[in-house]
């Protein structure tokens, strides 16, 4: 499908790039980015976890490269990964079953 290494390798470089020209953005993402491993409530490995559905609901191939990797390196199983997947997968059903309800009911409400 993909060279998901060389991917990510190309990627990271790029964001170099951006980091260069813009670097209060790239920072700014990394402050954000690392927040959760300064309180530590959830482990690396959850938090990837949860990165890598999260990448997947919004479609994001950068992120899933990164959190790819990074899950494994944090000992994430292939179980593990594709059960996180499988909650991305309800959650995007469940995000398109709440707003179907929404949109009905903007039908209902049309003047």
């Amino acid at each position: 499908m993909m060279d998901w290494n060389g991917y990510r390798a190309e990627l990271i470089g790029r964001i170099g790039d951006l980091g260069k020209l813009s670097p209060d953005t790239v920072n700014g993402y990394m402050v954000a980015s690392g927040a959760g491993a300064k309180t530590n409530h959830l482990d690396a490995k959850t938090r990837e976890l949860i990165s890598l559905a999260v990448a997947v609901t919004t479609r994001c191939d950068g992120c899933i490269t990164v959190h790819a990797a990074a899950a494994v390196k944090h000992g994430a199983t292939e179980a593990e990964i594709a059960e996180a997947l499988g909650v991305a997968v309800a959650m995007n059903a469940g995000a398109a079953l709440v707003y179907s309800a929404r949109a009905l009911d903007a039908v209902k409400n049309v003047e």
